[in-house]
């Protein structure tokens, strides 16, 4: 009997004691839901910040320290891009409206299954009026047209006909505000006009479509593909030259062929091939020359040089326009130098400076040969004319003749005429200011010595560049 009645005490006290730690329990669990009640609940993070028992003005302070937004970069069609600066509108962020609808969704009574981390989107606010202002300003909206006003026409430029049409690819000014203001919504980086779909094409009338009609066989008139070539320096034939040989009515109005496509001015082709010979053309020319001396020489006049045949260009050009030939053209010439194109001397000539009387050889650049010559009687008006020549012939042991006179040479080189390079067997002195008194018929009189080597070294073709 005593047994049962300890018994009974001892659940009766375990009873107690469970009572009474439960309502600890549940009093410590409503402690801490009403403290919750004033701010967010047990172990709550927002956007990676801590925020138990803050309220919503310290959560958004908080919050608006990691906030940092330089601006939008506005991207148009051809990728230029626009800078909007956040402090230029008065761009600020606010999580307030955000941080109360989440705090109101918190029980704080289920504090402890409640969701613990969050992100939130806080809102944005900028000065409207500071943007109108600034796109305003700005070059992409600084298209005034209206959509009656925008035209479709040909336009003459450097790189000959293009169509100018303004009527595709028309920034549709509303819509770039709206995807400007989205993006400044969202806080974005950059926003771009052509993917959100700003630019748009405009409906063209009859007299747009037709010209555009008259561009496309413009356009093809103009796929011109021919390069001339001269040695290093090449001539593009594009739409810049060809745009130039649409054949003309007397009212300036194209004009088209039985098959309906523009008509070819062959007057035009043969103009051209005229300009192009007269550019490089270098037969008797003035050329530009550094002399050994150390001074830059103007020579006038000589046989060398490159000469276009320009019949056969012409020909050439003419066909082969018409049958859309491309590539690279190295044109047909009546006489051709060692080099072709405007500089066609190079670096292997040979150089005679009449006014100090020397004579030098250069075989890719570097000086082979130097001598001094005496060279035609300027006192007897027997000079040796200035000019770029070339050897064109070799001979040994000839026999000079002129009036009153026969003289035996062992090496001769003709550059112009009758006028050559040769030894002087007559002579014992070179140089100096002998040529002004007592020089020779107008050929270059060269010590035997150096004669014999320069004979052996110069090829026939090698330019010769005379002058004062």
């Amino acid at each position: 009997m005593k047994k049962a009645d300890t018994n009974r005490k001892i659940v009766g006290g375990l009873i107690i004691t469970f009572f009474i730690v439960a309502m600890l329990l549940l009093g410590a669990y409503v402690g801490l839901a009403r403290y919750y009640e004033g701010g967010f609940s047990y172990g709550t993070w927002i956007n990676g910040i801590y925020c138990t028992g803050k309220t919503v003005e310290e959560v958004n302070e908080e919050l608006l320290k990691e906030c940092n937004y330089s601006g939008l970069r506005v991207l148009d069609k051809e990728g230029y891009s626009y800078k909007i600066k956040g402090d230029d509108i008065g761009f600020s962020f606010d999580f307030t409206e955000a941080l109360h609808i989440y705090l109101n969704k918190q029980n704080p009574y289920l504090w402890v299954i409640s969701s613990k981390e969050q992100t939130l989107v806080p809102v944005v606010s900028y000065e409207e009026e500071r943007l109108e202002e600034i796109l305003a300003n700005l070059s992409l909206f600084a298209d005034t047209l209206s959509d009656g006003e925008r035209e479709v026409y040909l336009l003459r430029t450097p790189r000959g006909y293009e169509l100018a049409n303004e009527r595709i690819d028309v920034l549709n000014q509303d819509s770039a505000e709206e995807a400007i203001k989205g993006a400044l919504n969202h806080f974005e980086d950059e926003v771009d006009l052509r993917t959100e779909g700003c630019y748009e094409d405009l409906p063209l009338d009859e007299e747009m479509k037709e010209t555009i009609s008259l561009w496309e066989k413009i356009e093809e008139f103009q796929d011109c593909r021919i390069i001339y070539q001269f040695g290093e320096e090449q001539v593009p034939i594009d739409g810049a030259v060809v745009c130039n040989w649409i054949a003309r009515g007397e009212d300036g109005s194209f004009l088209y062929d039985e098959e309906g496509n523009l008509a070819v001015d062959d007057s035009k082709i043969e103009e051209f091939i005229e300009k192009l010979a007269d550019e490089y053309d270098t037969v008797g020319g003035i050329r530009h020359f550094e002399a050994t001396r150390g001074e830059m020489v103007a020579v006038e006049g000589g046989i060398y040089g490159n000469k276009l045949n320009r019949k056969a260009e012409k020909v050439y050009l003419k066909k082969a326009f018409r049958e859309k030939e491309k590539g690279i053209h190295t044109p047909e010439y009546m006489q051709k130098g060692w080099k072709q194109g405007k500089d066609d001397i190079g670096s292997t000539y040979i150089e005679i400076d009449m006014k100090e009387q020397e004579m030098y050889y250069y075989k890719n650049g570097r000086l082979e040969l130097q001598t001094q010559v005496v060279t035609g009687n300027t006192g007897r008006r027997m000079g040796t004319p200035e000019g770029v020549n070339y050897v064109y012939g070799k001979q040994e042991n000839r026999i000079l003749r002129g009036p009153g006179y026969a003289s035996h040479v062992n090496f001769w080189m003709p550059v112009k005429g009758n006028i050559g390079i040769h030894d002087a067997s007559w002579r014992s002195e070179y140089g100096g200011e002998i040529y002004q008194t007592n020089g020779s018929h107008g050929c270059i009189n060269t010590p035997y010595e150096e004669m014999s080597r320069f004979y052996e070294m110069v090829e026939v073709g090698t330019p010769v560049v005379m002058f004062y």
